[in-house]
């Protein structure tokens, strides 16, 4: 059913300002071309007190160069790429990415992470190992791992999936399954590949049995998937696509009638299940929008319709190639989800020359009821990213559940992971200091894969490269709006 003229109108009515709607991350900044301001932004350089009690204070440097913290938090390395070790003895893969937790049997927590390696598995020193039974694809580098972490510390790692490509964001389901998305849709054929990729699977962390014969969920559709979420009430999934030339699209897929959800339910599908649709949204005024890029301003609102996707396994054209001028809205770098407060958290990275308007980064919040996005976070173009302080290109992100959202940097220059509290002030959480690059030339790796641990004490988060897991530790506290 079409959301009509007049109930969008009537909804934005409702919903005020369209801050209020979802109710929780307000500005980071109020426009493009502009900074988060002296009021609501915080760097490294002032103290959580400055700023009324928000964030933990500055961040202090890293002895070992690794990660820079506030005082009072520590971290530890759980897995290291070409270091630790798997149960089967292969090193650990490379370049982490989406992560989830889950409560793991006796008091364990696991720990599902996608590596994002694509290409003929010849170009990394440490794919993902092809083991017995978990292969997709023997000529694709990427997969996950399953990393389980004991109460008193002991740490143990095997494979979840093997030969999948560019395993990128991914997500939970509220089964406690994880859901990793393929970021490259290379066809049989295409960069030595055996198989079509560009597909969902699921992996369960607790089941190792589960996990045997990958099998791809098609009926998500076969494109550069960044991120999945499951809307616990009703049933629906909403899906990411990473892609340019055109602009990326927002998925919707909806059930088949009557399907119940659980572990494994997933196989018993067709590959045409349920309906795959894409977004077409409108403005208060009952106009298109064709890109969400076009939102200037913190609490803009639009409707939004979905559109069925003609070809989802896009056997000639890819799916993003098969709407027209006029059918959806697009937005570039589409990347990290996380379900909360009853509805969908969605990335924007950045925008550029490719969009009508350029920024560094939005969020997005989507309510299934209202059938609304509006836009929470809003990062203007970042002029200097080699300077500590200023923000770009968010990525993974997750809620916190102290309150607001914890976000994983993905720009230039330098990178962190900072929270945003519920009326949009921002604080930094940590700073990569592992420098891959040189000392005239510094290089710092995206942080990726944040999520806390099922009691919420710890916060995982990842550095992709050289591929480092981690564990934050700290005096946590419920951030102030």
């Amino acid at each position: 059913m079409s959301l009509t003229r007049r109930d969008f109108a009537r909804t934005t009515a409702i919903a005020g300002t369209g801050v209020a709607l979802a109710g929780t991350v307000g500005a980071l900044s109020s426009a493009p071309g502009a900074l988060a301001s002296a009021e609501t932004e915080t760097t490294g350089e002032e103290s959580a007190e400055k700023h009324g009690g928000v964030g933990y204070g500055p961040l202090l440097p890293d002895p070992d160069g690794i990660l820079a913290l506030p005082a009072g938090f520590s971290y530890r390395i759980l897995t290291y790429a070409g270091r630790t070790r798997l149960e089967s003895g292969e090193f650990t893969p490379a370049d982490h990415d989406g992560t989830a937790a889950f409560a793991g049997p006796r008091g364990t927590t696991l720990l599902v992470n996608n590596h994002e390696m694509d290409g003929p598995r010849s170009d990394y020193d440490h794919p993902v190992p092809l083991t017995e039974g978990l292969v997709y694809d023997p000529a694709a580098p990427g997969g996950c791992t399953v990393v389980e972490v004991h109460r008193d510390g002991r740490v143990a790692e095997w494979v979840g999936i093997a030969g999948t490509a560019n395993n990128c964001a991914g997500g939970s389901t509220p089964w406690g399954t994880w859901l990793t998305c393929e970021e490259n849709s290379d066809r049989a054929g295409e960069n030595g590949m055996t198989k079509d990729h560009g597909y969902v699977f699921e992996v369960d962390p607790c089941d190792r049995r589960a996990n045997r014969a990958p099998k791809p969920l098609k009926f998500f559709g076969r494109y550069d998937h960044e991120a999945v979420v499951i809307d616990p009430r009703r049933g629906h999934a909403y899906l990411t696509e990473d892609a340019d030339e055109p602009n990326g699209l927002f998925y919707r897929w909806t059930p088949p009638k009557g399907f119940a959800y659980g572990p494994g339910r997933f196989r018993t599908l067709a590959d045409d299940a349920g309906v795959l649709q894409a977004p077409k949204c409108f403005n208060s005024g009952g106009h298109f929008v064709d890109d969400l890029s076009r939102a200037t301003r913190i609490g803009t609102v639009y409707g939004v319709d979905w559109v069925d996707v003609p070809d989802r396994d896009a056997r000639t054209v890819a799916v993003r190639e098969q709407f027209g001028a006029g059918e959806v809205t697009r937005a570039r770098k589409l990347e990290g989800m996380w379900w909360g407060d009853g509805g969908a958290y969605i990335v924007s990275s950045y925008a550029r020359e490719e969009s009508p308007v350029q920024h560094d980064g939005q969020v997005w919040f989507y309510d299934p009821k209202r059938r609304t996005l509006t836009l929470k976070v809003l990062l203007g173009v970042n002029p200097d990213p080699s300077k500590d302080g200023a923000l770009d290109g968010p990525d993974n992100i997750t809620v916190s559940p102290y309150g607001g959202l914890i976000i994983a940097e993905d720009g230039e220059g330098v990178q962190h992971l900072f929270g945003a509290t519920d009326s949009g002030r921002t604080y930094p959480i940590a700073r990569n200091d592992l420098n891959i690059g040189s000392e005239e030339e510094p290089e710092f790796s995206e942080f990726t894969g944040v999520t806390f641990s099922p009691d919420g004490k710890t916060l995982y988060a990842n550095i992709q490269e050289p591929g480092i897991m981690l564990a934050i530790n700290g005096p946590w506290k419920r951030q102030k709006r």
